[in-house]
């Protein structure tokens, strides 16, 4: 769950984490804040712990008056079923074959749902044909899109190892 006024930039190749694969966008990333009256500054390298992982209660830029903690992330499908269901899709099932990647995000306060939804994105013509209309949220579906990518062509390149 990233802060929800955090803004990615790059991925961070430095560890700060154990487990970077386990973070809310796939991989820890660099950025700028995007809170009211510290737009654009860069924080810490201990501060963007934080900004990665949401919650940040302790962050000084944190607005006291906000609609979201964190924003999270998951594949929920790809192409539509016949039926007009969502396909099934989870993170291990990397298929080049779908012309489509849906995500699921949630946005949370106070460790509750506050608003979710679908974004998806389309393979062939590489954009997004649902988007979330915050540009920090779509910004995080974006990097978490290049982390799922990244993964699932990790996962092909050791099969055919």
């Amino acid at each position: 769950m990233a802060c929800p006024f955090f803004m990615p930039t790059e991925r961070l190749e430095s560890g700060l984490w154990p487990h970077p694969r386990r973070l809310p966008l796939g991989c820890g990333w660099t950025g700028h804040c995007t809170a009211p009256g510290y737009d654009g500054e860069t924080p810490s390298t201990e501060e963007l712990h934080e900004c990665n992982l949401g919650y940040a209660e302790g962050c000084q830029r944190l607005p006291k008056d906000r609609a979201w903690d964190s924003v999270r992330f998951f594949v929920i499908g790809g192409d539509r079923a016949t039926n007009g269901e969502h396909a099934h899709q989870t993170e291990g099932d990397c298929d080049d074959q779908k012309s489509s990647i849906q995500f699921r995000y949630v946005c949370e306060r106070r460790h509750l749902p506050i608003e979710h939804g679908i974004v998806e994105f389309e393979m062939k013509s590489k954009r997004w044909m649902r988007s979330h209309g915050d540009a920090r949220v779509q910004k995080m579906a974006q990097c978490y899109l290049e982390s799922y990518l990244e993964r699932c062509t990790q996962r092909e390149i050791e099969a055919t190892s």
